[in-house]
């Protein structure tokens, strides 16, 4: 009984939170530091992150002004904006609040934009997001042909 008393309090609680939203200035906005819009890159490259007017808060610390990034990478659109953000490959999570991560993406045009999540990975209100930025993912060079036997012979004498 009282582990059933213990669940229905988490519930209640659960639920008074799942219709607030975290407020966010409305000065405030995400954005993409690199790469930049309609650059070429490596399949593996070096995402910056960036945030004016909010700080940054790890994901479950509950920071008034502060959040932590989420990645949306070739997403048509915004999550709701009322419910946490579900984590996939579409839609990454830095709930260590990280600033910059490594991504690997398949060779072709890809998009990426940032949305802000608080303690709960729930949008802000208003949303805090960056406009979105399209990048080239280069194919992977082919490796340089080994040269011809003897032809290198006499170079490293």
């Amino acid at each position: 009984m009282k582990y059933g008393i213990a669940a229905l309090a988490l519930l209640v609680a659960a639920g008074a939170q799942a219709g607030e939203r975290s407020s966010a200035p409305d000065t405030a906005y995400a954005y993409i530091i690199s790469p930049a819009h309609g650059e070429i890159v490596d399949s593996e490259f070096l995402v910056r992150f960036g945030l004016s007017g909010m700080g940054i808060a790890p994901a479950g610390v509950e920071r008034e002004g502060a959040g932590h990034h989420h990645l949306l990478i070739d997403t048509e659109s915004l999550p709701p904006a009322d419910q946490p953000m579900p984590a996939s490959d579409k839609l990454v999570h830095f709930g260590k609040g990280q600033t910059e991560a490594r991504v690997k993406l398949s060779p072709g045009e890809h998009t990426l934009r940032l949305v802000l999540g608080d303690h709960m990975h729930v949008p802000h209100q208003p949303v805090i997001s960056s406009r979105p930025i399209t990048i080239t993912v280069r194919a992977a060079e082919e490796p340089a042909p080994a040269a011809p036997a003897g032809k290198l012979k006499g170079l490293f004498r």
